[in-house]
């Protein structure tokens, strides 16, 4: 299945290359051109992480919680991914946010010996985690010819995770429900770089991002990167297919979370 997926966001890319090559533009470049005018760009986008998520308490291993890129397909309940930039000459602001609801439902029909003797028991149990990322900043154009464009970035990252199970017994027309709340949060600073690479003086090129940071105190470390390869179709639209990586480090009293988000993303830009 993660071949199936990683397959199909293959296919959709080459679907949009195979569109609009027999209309490219040989004066048509991928790369931006730093002027003393406003540009926009508007990026939505799929990624399609697995998820690796390993507790500690007091630096002592505890256990690993995994997701595949399957598991979170089939059990996304709710998401949306969309970046964005604005710049003027060198200077630039930038924002990303990735929000996205997993729920998971399940049930058993098990035999539970209480003071009444054997009773037939239904358990129903449900699980949602609800994850959001938001990374904004400013950047300016370090660097900038026909061929590349680099920005350094200086901002924040906010990650925030809530997770929900709730447990539901019924037996003999009654029922008793349990549910454990928990919920974490990390906002840290961040420097970094992005940009793109121009391949062979063509309308192809290779995205590339990267940042790393730490809050200090009770927080860490984050840091994320991305390396890819894109195709600009228009002056206003390209595509691009890479691979993101993000990891966390958080501290909450005597117990660390330390998780790795990493998978394919396709993503489309509308630049004006």
């Amino acid at each position: 299945m993660k071949q199936k997926i990683l397959s199909s966001l293959l296919l959709a890319f080459a679907s949009l290359t195979c569109a609009n090559v027999a209309y490219a533009d040989e004066n048509l470049s991928p790369i931006p051109q730093v002027s003393n005018e406003w540009r926009f760009e508007v990026t939505p986008y799929v990624w399609v992480p697995a998820v690796t998520a390993s507790t500690f308490f007091k630096d002592q291993y505890i256990d690993t919680a995994q997701l595949t890129e399957t598991n979170l397909v089939s059990n996304l309940k709710s998401g949306g991914m969309i970046a964005a930039e604005a710049h003027y000459g060198s200077w630039g602001i930038f924002g990303d946010i990735v929000s996205a609801t997993i729920q998971k439902t399940g049930g058993a029909n098990v035999t539970l010996a209480t003071r009444y003797g054997p009773t037939p028991t239904q358990i129903a149990d449900k699980a949602t985690l609800q994850h959001n990322q938001i990374t904004g900043g400013v950047s300016y154009t370090v660097f900038n010819n026909q061929n590349a464009y680099v920005d350094g970035l200086i901002g924040v990252r906010y990650i925030s995770g809530t997770t929900t199970i709730s447990l539901k017994a019924s037996a003999g027309g009654l029922s008793q429900s349990i549910v454990d709340y928990s919920a974490a949060s990390i906002t840290d600073p961040v420097v970094g770089f992005k940009g793109r690479y121009r391949i062979a003086d063509s309308t192809w090129y290779v995205p590339f991002y990267g940042d790393i940071g730490s809050g200090g105190g009770s927080n860490n470390m984050t840091w994320q990167g991305i390396l890819g390869v894109g195709k600009t179709f228009e002056k206003w639209i390209d595509a691009s297919l890479a691979y993101r990586y993000v990891y966390y480090d958080l501290k909450n009293g005597n117990g660390t979370e330390k998780a790795t988000f990493k998978g394919p993303q396709l993503a489309v830009t509308f630049k004006f």
